[in-house]
């Protein structure tokens, strides 16, 4: 599938209009459900496929954080054959109660994917819990940039930021 298709794919598949309230706080008039194009192994094959394109070789790990990163990390590491890690977004208050789960060692560089990135607000903090573990994040990638201040803030806080599509590649204009 090429990345027309694919955007095409993304859109039928997960695209919605209405009045929706965004993680970031922001409202819009459109929404693209993640779990809607995340479960159709068609979309999740062929975005496993892109995530690698952007991979360094030096990359030891693919990380995704909870729950939208995590199909995204392990379509990836499958088409990588690399190892990859849920990166929680609070502790669990049972068992290990580990912010990380799978493999991460200090030293190792991350792969960090993410479904779509808005302001980056969620894929900052995961990258805070990666660095804080030792590891180094190469770059973070996303699905979608829908264009509204992710770039900037994750460049900002100082990581190389890449997106697979953007908002205007799946031909939403507002």
């Amino acid at each position: 599938m090429d990345k027309e298709q694919l955007a095409a794919r993304i859109k039928e598949a997960s695209y919605l209009e209405g009045d929706f309230l965004l993680r970031s706080g922001k409202r819009s008039k459109y929404y693209l459900d993640k779990y809607l194009f995340e479960t159709q192994p068609d979309i999740l094959r062929a975005l496993g496929q892109e995530f690698v394109k952007h991979m360094a070789d030096e990359v030891t790990v693919i990380a995704g954080a909870e729950l939208g990163g995590v199909a995204l990390a392990a379509a990836t590491a499958l088409a990588a054959g690399r190892p990859w890690v849920i990166i929680r977004n609070s502790k669990k208050d049972y068992g290990t109660s580990k912010m990380i789960e799978g493999m991460l060692k200090a030293g190792d560089v991350v792969l960090l994917v993410e479904d779509i990135a808005t302001t980056g607000g969620q894929v900052l903090e995961a990258a805070k819990i990666i660095t804080e573990a030792g590891a180094r994040v190469d770059r973070i990638v996303c699905t979608i940039d829908r264009r509204q201040g992710a770039r900037e803030n994750i460049e900002a806080a100082g990581y190389a930021f890449e997106s697979i599509l953007t908002k205007e590649d799946l031909g939403i204009t507002d």
